[in-house]
């Protein structure tokens, strides 16, 4: 049986299991109150994370998307109301932020919940307050005040520290939460779960880890071949980890009938590729194609993730070209009633700018995009609308991957690579889990199914692979920043602060990662000790011969090539002495013989290349390489004034006059090489014939297991300096931070501990990812005197960061802005060039491409005008996008503005920006 969340239910306890469960009852009070306020009853997985919870542990939970896992972080709330203490959720992006707020605020009211990130502040001193991972890093760093109240931190998607740009705040969160303060990790299923519930229990103390790889919807992988779906595995699913997967013979018999028409394979816009038509073409079927059939199946709603924000655009525009309706009149006023709620803050003059009439109809009709370059209200608007079932296809990036729930019947991938920002890669078995796990809703669906779109190239055994792989290892991605090295310098001491980095799950790992290697030098170590006793005779005397031997070996090596180089030059300057007519040999090669220089071939740059005619009526280019020594000429021929050497004639003539000429080739001859006449050579096989090893009857034998010896004893050095580099790196490259900031003022030494300045107090309150850069030009004072409008735009060229495939040649308002802009780059330059001396990370550079809209904006100009102008300048830049960089240019300018103070020429001019760039779209949705 199954109830509504789609959990199976068992028949009515027997008496001793009614007994266990009493126990457990009164065991865990707290649980069984918030249980019973449960529609649904948990899962093995979520009671074993609750109970552990209650009983004072710190839990991490990792379970598949949809499991779940998050009544035990909501459980986490339950107690922290129950106790009177604070309750801190942590996610890592705002939409599910703002999601789990409204889920909570359902629950236990507006008065009991808060919420924080980067634009929003709503009731931040709750009881429970759900805010961005970095709201709360930054708060520790602070010293907030709520901290000593908090009882809970629930950390949603901790296995977002593995994220290469974001993820070491994750891991800072967990290192500076005071002992006190239970941990709640929630994560997706890592491979590597133990490992990471290890340092856990090594950091926080005593921690429960609950691992469930059970999906409580099964999962049926397919695949659609033209516009038929075939399932990916026979007669099995991917539910059961222990049962052996079969491809599906049907599929490989279709997918190699099909690949025959490869090479006439139409892309999506009707373009062939390949070579001259041979038999049908194969077409893929269009987006509106494979929405009808998965319509047609009941396998709607569904999730189609393209890895491209154009093709979201397009699949939308395809979809309402062909007339598509997958909603009736009831669903259709009902979508206008909650779109009206969502964009109630839009202005109405911008409607038209932001596309939403058109996306407006394509909700209507039942279909709409997700990604990062949508307006944050029309993503949460689409959000709310696939939840209620009302948006029955959402095209998307992978973005919707992270977190957000937006669970669906099915979810399709219409290719298995993805632009990752350098170069197009293949998806990993990690990516594939996370983006088809959205497919089945618990309680709704009884069964989920993922769909790979098939086209020529795409392989079922590789799709099989991707499906079935469970290995999805969490990386720690925690590396020192400058922020973070002034923040611990300041509040525990840069010792403290070394110790604390050795705890680190990056570093925990890394000492991990040599304990193979150790082992290794260990055993080398042993067998280096085997080879001393296998060799007869004494082993350093033996050792000296063989490094004779070497010396030797080398200096031939060394002599060769200067005799080499030495004859080249010799070469060169004998060839830039002929002249025409001049008769020269030519002593090796298919060229071997006489021949007549009719050019010279000089060359002011490069070294003479003759161009002669040979007896055999050649004729060519000559260069050094086709001689191995000097040349010189053996005599000479008369030639015509002009020669037209492409005449067979010509040719012809040149190479009868040259054969009468009478000239004989010369004998050959040996070169004495520069290592018969060197005396350092000559004195070191003296002394090789005059060692005592040299005349050992077992010295080939003996030198075999000395040669053996230095290979291995090579080896182990390596590998010692690999363990070397590994353990303690983080420290390290701690250690190389504060050099640079003791050099530029940011931290001094004094009383055996360095002291943190005043302008490393204003480093301490900058967080971004140019912190150093943003601080030195706050320092060196190359924002002053700028206005609002301007310091907004100088100040995004340290946020923005252009998309590869959209940027434009950047363009930068007048008056002040190009000189503070250029100042601010010098800077930059100066500050990389210190960063390389010292083997750190370089800053990133500076972008001027968002300047001249964020200006324009700041100035009070309508988004159309500021739109258009980025367009007319050659920048795509969608309206999302441009609310998004906005929030962030407004983000860094409040810091500015706190570190500075609004009495501060630049901290006033910061306060004025923020409040010019917070109106119309910038600031609807944003407290």
């Amino acid at each position: 049986m199954w109830n509504p969340d789609g959990v199976a239910t068992s028949p009515s306890p027997s008496p001793a299991e009614a007994y266990a469960a009493s126990r457990r009852r009164a065991k865990h009070p707290q649980l069984t109150r918030f249980s019973a306020e449960s529609a649904f009853e948990f899962d093995d997985f979520q009671i074993r994370g609750c109970e552990a919870l209650e009983e004072g542990h710190g839990v991490l939970v990792c379970a598949p998307t949809g499991a779940g896992k998050t009544v035990v972080g909501e459980f986490a709330v339950h107690l922290a109301l129950a106790e009177g203490r604070k309750c801190f959720y942590t996610t890592p992006i705002k939409a599910l932020s703002n999601q789990k707020y409204a889920d909570l605020v359902e629950r236990y009211g507006n008065d009991a919940v808060g919420l924080l990130t980067g634009d929003t502040s709503i009731n931040g001193n709750a009881q429970v307050v759900v805010m961005t991972t970095e709201v709360l890093r930054n708060m520790l760093y602070a010293g907030s005040s709520a901290i000593p109240e908090l009882g809970y931190v629930v950390m949603d998607e901790v296995h977002y520290l593995a994220d290469r740009f974001r993820g070491a705040v994750w891991e800072e969160v967990i290192l500076h939460l005071p002992e006190h303060v239970r941990v709640v990790g929630l994560s997706a299923t890592v491979s590597n779960a133990e490992e990471f519930g290890e340092w856990l229990v090594e950091v926080r103390g005593d921690t429960t880890v609950v691992v469930d790889e059970h999906r409580p919807v099964p999962l049926w992988q397919h695949m659609l071949v033209g516009n038929q779906l075939l399932d990916l595995f026979a007669g099995q699913n991917e539910a059961d980890p222990g049962e052996q997967l079969r491809i599906n013979p049907t599929l490989l018999r279709k997918t190699d009938d099909m690949g025959r028409f490869a090479p006439n394979f139409r892309g999506p816009r009707g373009g062939r590729r390949g070579g001259p038509p041979r038999g049908p073409r194969f077409r893929p079927p269009s987006r509106v194609d494979v929405v009808e059939r998965l319509d047609h199946a009941g396998l709607l709603p569904a999730i189609v993730f393209i890895f491209s924000r154009a093709g979201c655009d397009a699949a939308v525009a395809q979809c309402v070209r062909s007339g598509l309706r997958l909603n009736g009149p009831e669903q259709v006023e009902e979508i206008r009633r909650i779109v009206d709620e969502r964009t109630a803050e839009l202005p109405e003059g911008d409607l038209g700018v932001l596309g939403y009439w058109e996306w407006r109809e394509a909700l209507e009709r039942g279909f709409a995009g997700h990604h990062a370059g949508l307006l944050p209200a029309f993503k949460e608007t689409v959000e709310e609308l696939f939840v209620r079932g009302l948006v029955k296809v959402v095209f998307a990036t992978e973005t919707l991957a992270l977190g957000i729930n937006m669970p669906a019947r099915t979810v399709v991938l219409e290719r298995l690579v993805k632009y990752n920002g350098e170069a197009h890669v293949d998806l990993t078995p990690g990516e594939y889990t996370q983006l088809t796990g959205r497919a089945g809703r618990r309680g709704i669906d009884i069964e989920g199914h993922a769909v790979v779109a098939w086209q020529p190239g795409v392989d079922p055994k590789a799709v099989a692979g991707l499906a079935s792989t469970r290995t999805y290892p969490l990386r720690s991605s925690f590396r020192p920043g400058y922020n973070m090295a002034v923040n611990l310098v300041a509040q525990v001491g840069a010792d403290a602060a070394r110790d604390l980095l050795e705890q680190s799950f990056a570093q925990f790992q890394a000492d991990r990662s040599v304990v193979g290697t150790a082992r290794r030098i260990e055993r080398n170590k042993e067998a280096l000790k085997g080879y001393t006793a296998a060799i007869s005779g004494d082993f350093d005397q033996m050792l000296e011969y063989v490094e004779l031997r070497a010396q030797i070996s080398a200096r031939e090596k060394t002599l060769s090539r200067q005799n080499t180089s030495s004859r080249r030059a010799e070469t060169a300057q004998s060839l830039e002495k002929l002249r025409k007519g001049d008769v020269i040999p030519v002593p090796a090669g298919r060229r071997a013989g006489l021949a007549v220089v009719v050019d010279p071939g000089l060359d002011p740059i490069r070294e003479p290349r003759p161009v002669v005619v040979t007896e055999d009526r050649w004729s060519g280019p000559l260069s050094v390489a086709d001689f191995p020594a000097p040349v010189e000429a053996l005599g000479r021929i008369k030639l015509p004034k002009h020669i037209e050497l492409r005449s067979p004639k010509t040719r012809r003539d040149i190479a009868s006059s040259l054969r009468n000429a009478g000239i004989a080739l010369p004998g050959r001859q040996r070169r004495r090489t520069a290592a018969a006449d060197d005396a350092e050579l000559a004195s070191l096989r003296r002394a090789l014939r005059a060692h005592p090893c040299h005349g050992l009857a077992e010295r080939e034998a003996n030198l075999r297991w000395v040669e053996r010896y230095q290979r291995l004893s090579a080896e182990t050095e390596q590998l010692e300096r690999k363990v070397a580099a590994t353990t303690h790196s983080l420290a390290r490259a701690f250690d190389r931070i504060l050099r640079l900031l003791g050099e530029r003022g940011y931290v001094r030494p004094g009383d055996g501990e360095d002291r943190v300045t005043e302008h490393g107090r204003r480093l301490t309150r900058l967080y971004s990812e140019s912190d150093l850069l943003a601080a030195e030009c706050i320092r060196h004072g190359v924002w002053n005197g700028l206005g609002p409008a301007e310091l907004a735009a100088v100040v995004s060229t340290l946020v923005f960061e252009a998309r590869r495939d959209t940027a434009g040649e950047p363009r930068l308002p007048g008056g002040a802005v190009p000189g503070a802009w250029q100042e601010t780059s010098r800077l930059w330059v100066e500050l990389t060039e210190d960063e390389r001396r010292h083997r750190l990370d370089r800053t990133r550079e500076p972008d001027a491409g968002f300047a001249w809209p964020v200006y324009r904006w700041a100035r009070g100009e309508s988004l159309e005008k500021v739109l258009t102008a980025a367009e007319t300048n050659g920048q795509e830049l969608s309206a999302g996008d441009f609310v998004r960089w906005c929030r962030q240019v407004i983000d860094l300018l409040d810091q500015i503005r706190d570190v500075l103070g609004k009495e501060d020429p630049v901290g006033s001019a910061a306060a004025q920006a923020v409040r010019a760039l917070r109106r119309g779209v910038v600031a609807a949705g944003a407290a």
